[in-house]
């Protein structure tokens, strides 16, 4: 049961990333990226990771995408000027991505360790309190320090935007 909805999930993003990519209207292509973004969210919960799956719906599915969203409604791009057609050049990329991937799954058979279980092997043998506190104690002990720099960094960014703002709106350099 959990082979059909990872082939589910992942059916879906792969289609929604292509139709990202291939759509001419952006707003189209904003909800296919919104369509992926979910579908990304039920594979965390599929593999027992619920918080990230919430992280990703709030995050990537509700910051990022608004912000793509008021990016191409502010500069209102056409659609035939802005996209051109590059087929040949995605499909030399996607070809060592297609070999990697059929090496992948050749070679996923034989890479089990002995005497270890395969990865994943429950959903509850992390640790007993869940995968939130997992995460929650690896940040908070063991990445305290770039989680903090990370913080102040995100800190500046935003006063950053807000004095540009201010200088925009106003028409002087406060």
């Amino acid at each position: 049961m959990a082979q059909f909805f990872f082939g589910y999930f992942a059916g879906v993003i792969v289609l929604t990333a292509i139709l990202v990519v291939a759509l001419r209207n952006p707003i189209y292509s904003a909800l296919s990226l919104l369509i992926m973004f979910f579908h990304v969210a039920g594979l965390y919960v599929t593999l027992h990771a619920e918080f990230l799956a919430a992280v990703q719906i709030i995050v990537y599915a509700g910051a990022i995408l608004v912000l793509y969203l008021f990016v191409v409604m502010l500069l209102n791009v056409k659609r035939d000027d802005r996209y051109h057609s590059q087929w040949r050049i995605a499909g030399f990329v996607c070809i060592p991505l297609v070999i990697e991937f059929i090496m992948l799954l050749a070679g996923s058979a034989a890479s089990t360790i002995p005497g270890r279980p395969p990865f994943p092997s429950g959903p509850h043998d992390a640790v007993a309190g869940g995968n939130t506190l997992a995460i929650g104690e690896t940040l908070f002990s063991t990445y305290l320090f770039p989680f903090e720099v990370a913080s102040l960094i995100l800190l500046v960014a935003m006063i950053g935007a807000i004095v540009l703002a201010k200088r925009d709106i106003c028409g002087s350099e406060a």
